[in-house]
């Protein structure tokens, strides 16, 4: 349920669940810490889905037997923030809780209008991943974190783009092309220089 393609040093990651809107089971979570830890090769790396929503988070089955707290959350966060690579997050559609983790860890995130941004931790009865607010609050602020975290307000596309949550809100058709667009430097460039340059911003 995870399909991984490689082209010319650029890696595509698709979440291939969507009849259950591409909610993540252990096996795909720890699918994708391997494709991620493994990453370091590639020039560019993208991760969407399938369907019409990103991810619906944790598999509610699997979250009764302990899937909420595994550190295969953090583990794919951390693998995917240390890659020196460009990397890309085309939300094809709603991006929900433990989903956004993976999410706040790429370098770009781009979005469909209809897309939603919701993390519903604290009505579950969850801590989220350590790592996530951090990078959330970089990039939106403490308290627009705390509205998503803690008042458990679901934004829309436009508001997360406004927030800075976002980068672009692009088509649907448009989505893939421009995610393309923009690693097209990065998969062309010295590896070298592309993780120097990585390693140079904040």
């Amino acid at each position: 349920m995870i399909d991984l393609t490689q082209e010319d040093g650029l890696w595509t990651v698709t979440l291939n669940n969507p009849g259950k809107a591409n909610a993540l089971t252990s096996a795909m979570l720890s699918e994708l810490v391997g494709i991620a830890e493994a990453a370091t090769e590639a020039r560019a790396l993208i991760l969407t889905g399938a369907g019409r929503v990103f991810s619906a988070g944790a598999d509610l089955d699997e979250v009764r037997a302990g899937l909420a707290t595994s550190d295969l959350w953090e583990r794919l966060s951390g693998a995917i923030a240390s890659l020196p690579c460009l990397t890309v997050a085309a939300l094809n559609g709603t991006l929900a809780g433990g989903a956004n983790g993976m999410v706040l860890a790429c370098d770009l995130r781009i979005a469909v209008p209809s897309a939603r941004f919701f993390y519903p931790v604290m009505k579950l009865g969850f801590l989220p991943q350590p790592s996530d607010p951090k990078r959330m609050a970089a990039l939106i602020g403490p308290a627009r974190t705390r509205m998503i975290l803690m008042a458990g307000q679901k934004i829309t596309a436009a508001e997360a783009y406004n927030f800075g949550l976002v980068d672009r809100v692009v088509e649907p058709d448009q989505l893939m092309p421009t995610a393309r667009e923009l690693v097209v430097d990065s998969v062309s460039a010295d590896p070298a220089i592309a993780a120097g340059i990585a390693g140079l911003c904040p």
